[in-house]
């Protein structure tokens, strides 16, 4: 599975089976966090087979049963735009991986989870993901047409498949507030119009822009 059938084939999921993840997919996740943290300069952490994993974030969102693993994005305060950007990378790695999994972003207990995660001075705990085996494969959510995230018409066949794939990124409560701005020929501006988390969507979706693109096609705009 490459990343853009991970895109396609990846639905949110909140129940999971009591599985351990093999070690190789494990440790493939251990890997990608370790680049992503050298070169976002976040502080993502791995925690498995760790039965109380919600027990001390008190996630008022859904419904989870059996979270036993999860990834918790850490980084600046700045860097929420980041913290979305990697996650879902590590997110869609995990899909490749076999493993379903859950972007968790609104209330967590703080008291604890300072002291557990290691948050520094500065740091902030932007969300959780929960990861695992699924007890199903989730469903796809309803989804924005093209026309209603960019008014671009005639736009480039490299422009055209980076929306499509945007159109595919979770964003909270599936609002999809963002669209997308052709800059010159090859520049490409992404605007969050709203919302929750309004961070950590534009870099999940710009991430997804990237992989439908082609990053040698396109520079963003500021």
């Amino acid at each position: 599975m490459d990343i853009l059938q991970a895109m396609r084939a990846r639905h949110s999921v909140r129940a999971f089976t009591r599985q351990a993840i093999q070690p190789s997919a494990v440790q493939a996740l251990r890997e990608e966090l370790e680049r992503s943290n050298a070169q976002s300069g976040l502080k993502m952490q791995l925690v498995t087979d760790e039965p109380r994993a919600f027990s001390s974030f008190l996630a008022h969102y859904g419904k989870f049963s059996d979270v036993r693993n999860y990834i918790a994005v850490i980084g600046e305060r700045s860097a929420e735009e980041k913290a979305g950007y990697y996650g879902e990378r590590a997110v869609l790695l995990a899909q490749t991986l076999g493993l379903n999994s859950c972007w968790v972003a609104l209330s967590f207990a703080r008291g604890r989870t300072k002291k557990e995660l290691s948050l520094g001075k500065g740091e902030k705990l932007f969300c959780v993901i929960a990861l695992g085996y699924g007890v199903t494969q989730g469903t796809p959510h309803k989804s924005k047409t093209f026309a209603q995230v960019t008014k671009e018409k005639d736009a480039p066949a490299w422009f055209c498949a980076g929306v499509e794939a945007a159109l595919l990124a979770p964003t909270a409560v599936n609002q999809q507030k963002f669209r997308f701005e052709l800059v010159g020929e090859r520049e490409v501006r992404a605007v969050q119009t709203g919302g929750f988390c309004r961070g950590l969507d534009l870099g999940i979706v710009k991430y997804h822009f990237e992989c439908g693109a082609g990053k040698e096609n396109f520079t963003w705009a500021e």
